[in-house]
């Protein structure tokens, strides 16, 4: 396609062995004609473990209306169990200190969670911006090596035409030449 180390030069301004992995990997695609891949979500989540993927899939559900309309339909009905249907027999009269409990109980389970699927979600928007900076790159470099190709094609043709112009010329001396 082109001389590779000629094209990391001009195009880089620096040579081969200084270029990072990120950029020695997009020059491979380009010299191989080959897409930078895209499909983030697939790539991602290749790499997940289980409790990476238990833990977003934690955070989605906790995270819903659904769950927060059910757990306030729970709350509810423990009010009313504990107040009204048993008045007498509550196993957690009104102020609720079992409810508490147990609410603080999943509060502290359910917050380290949520953080780690947060953390999560950062990596997977930088390894999303490093794919882009990756398909950018080599959309640049194609644009790059269409503009070269460009300017040797117009320069061939150039000299062609300066051939045939300096062909005409001499034709045009020589027929005043034999004509004068």
């Amino acid at each position: 396609m082109y001389n590779l180390p000629n094209f990391v030069h001009q195009h880089f301004d620096k040579t081969a062995e200084e270029l990072g992995e990120t950029e020695k990997r997009v020059l491979k695609k380009a010299h191989e004609r080959k897409i930078v891949s895209t499909d983030i979500n697939a790539a991602f989540s290749a790499n997940a473990s289980y409790g990476e993927r238990l833990a977003d899939g934690i955070a989605r559900v906790g995270g819903s209306w659904a769950f927060i309309v059910c757990f306030l339909l729970f709350l509810v009905f423990w009010c009313v169990v504990n107040t009204i249907v048993l008045l007498t027999r509550a196993f957690d009269p009104y102020p609720f200190i079992f409810l508490n409990l147990v609410l603080s109980m999943i509060a502290a389970i359910q917050a380290p969670i949520i953080m780690m699927s947060q953390n999560r979600q950062t990596e997977r928007d930088r390894f999303e911006a490093a794919k882009d900076y990756e398909v950018n790159l080599k959309a640049e470099l194609e644009v790059l090596s269409l503009h070269q190709k460009i300017d040797m094609q117009v320069l061939t043709e150039l000299s062609v035409v300066k051939e045939e112009i300096a062909k005409l010329s001499k034709l045009v001396t020589e027929k005043n030449g034999a004509s004068g």
